[in-house]
């Protein structure tokens, strides 16, 4: 199904199991000899599948992580495990009874999910990204800016950003004098 998405949609089967393995590319195969989406979901399982063999589950996390897939289909003895320990998707379908497929078109929060491993960083699209967000900081105290400052500084010295550390260099000054009166 992934697969079907485009010509350039990566379709990964993460497993434990060599069998499964071996029985999924021959059911992938079987099927796409038969899909009506099969010229671009052959092209995209040619050019961006991958079947991968893990010894264990943390292996699986870890390689599901740097993968960061838009979607993951967890079907495994022990979902609440990925649930519980897998950080870079764009959406977890949990268990036998849940599909990609519905969270695509009925049961997900959206269908706009981070691709190309931008899960690594960004979940996906909803209310909150379109919602401007303005910080501000404020420093209360000499003492607070001071400490602040000597940290900033040799930080900026590191960095070679020469004006930034001025900028922290003269609060210092300043409010280091202020404390010593």
């Amino acid at each position: 199904g992934q697969a079907e998405h485009g010509p350039n949609s990566p379709a990964i089967l993460l497993t434990n199991s060599e069998k499964l393995a071996r029985d999924t590319m021959a059911e992938v195969e079987r099927q796409l000899k038969k899909l009506p989406t099969a010229p671009i979901a052959s092209r995209a399982w040619a050019d961006y599948g991958q079947v991968i063999v893990a010894d264990s589950y943390e292996e699986m996390v870890a390689i599901a992580d740097e993968i960061a897939s838009e979607h993951v289909q967890v079907m495994t003895k022990d979902p609440e495990y990925f649930l519980a320990n897998m950080s870079n998707y764009g959406a977890l379908f949990l268990g036998p009874r849940t599909n990609v497929s519905y969270g695509d078109k009925v049961i997900g929060t959206n269908h706009t999910l981070p691709t190309r491993k931008n899960a690594r960083f960004t979940g996906g699209l909803w209310v909150g990204k379109f919602i401007k967000t303005c910080t501000y900081q404020r420093i209360l105290t000499d003492e607070a800016s001071v400490m602040i400052g000597e940290y900033c500084s040799r930080l900026c010295a590191i960095e070679g950003f020469a004006g930034h550390k001025e900028q922290a260099d003269i609060r210092v000054r300043r409010y280091a004098k202020e404390e010593a009166s």
